[in-house]
């Protein structure tokens, strides 16, 4: 296995992968936070129907990244250096994607990665295998399960009626780049990392992780989840962010 891939590393190794996973991170939050602020001062009704559409597209996939980077802090990449900058950049950008607790999911992706696609994961559903909406209301129902998940619910309503009545952020802004993408951001997510990862094919897993990848080329991969369709390859190398997926894909296989 080359140094890519392996989990070891060197002091000087363990350096530069802390300095990148923290780079990538801001990168993934400033740019979140930034395109926030300049669209909610954007004038909807000045814009063509195409540029709506592009920047909610923009909108959703920099959520989707928030969360990405908050699971890479759950498997320790974010900056494996310092478990505290790990911790906090997990909980930071979990915490802007939507007031979700950081214990709480780190507690399921574990029971997801020891026991993937099982009656014990709770990212997984065998009653709907062939059903991607009844799944996904499924899902959604166990990541909701936890102790105070009214008061994440009562929160998000609260910013959005703050965002639009006190702020003066117009409804068609905080509704089509801060609370629809919230939502698109998890089907993506649940789409491409979950449903089409994770669904027993015909013949059965073939591999002890129960999962498959989708081989699509590498910005495709990128496009659609932050090369989350490699699925197979993130749990053969948890550690691995996401941003260095594509180096433990058997470039044949890439459509």
């Amino acid at each position: 296995m080359s140094n890519t891939l392996s989990s070891s590393r060197t002091p000087s190794q363990t350096y530069r992968d802390s300095l990148l996973g923290v780079t990538c991170a801001t990168t993934v939050i400033g740019g979140w936070i930034a395109t926030l602020w300049w669209t909610f001062h954007l004038d909807p009704h000045q814009l063509p129907i195409w540029a709506i559409a592009l920047l909610f597209l923009l909108r959703t996939f920099q959520h989707t990244g928030l969360f990405i980077t908050a699971h890479d802090a759950m498997h320790g990449s974010a900056c494996p250096a310092n478990s505290q900058i790990n911790r906090a950049i997990g909980t930071i950008a979990i915490t802007l994607y939507a007031l979700l607790p950081y214990n709480f999911l780190c507690e399921q992706h574990g029971k997801h990665h020891d026991r993937p696609a099982t009656d014990d994961d709770p990212d997984y559903c065998r009653k709907h295998q062939d059903n991607a909406v009844l799944w996904y209301l499924d899902f959604m129902f166990k990541y909701m399960k936890y102790r105070g998940s009214w008061l994440q619910l009562v929160a998000m309503t609260a910013i959005f009626h703050f965002l639009w009545y006190f702020c003066g952020v117009p409804l068609e802004n905080v509704l089509f780049f801060w609370g629809l993408p919230t939502i698109l951001s998890s089907v993506q997510m649940f789409y491409f990392g979950v449903f089409l990862t994770h669904r027993e094919p015909p013949e059965g897993f073939d591999n002890i992780h129960r999962a498959r990848s989708s081989y699509y080329s590498i910005l495709w991969s990128f496009v659609t989840c932050y090369h989350f369709g490699y699925h197979l390859e993130h749990h053969q190398y948890p550690h691995l962010p996401w941003y260095k997926l594509p180096y433990a894909v058997d470039r044949a296989k890439l459509t």
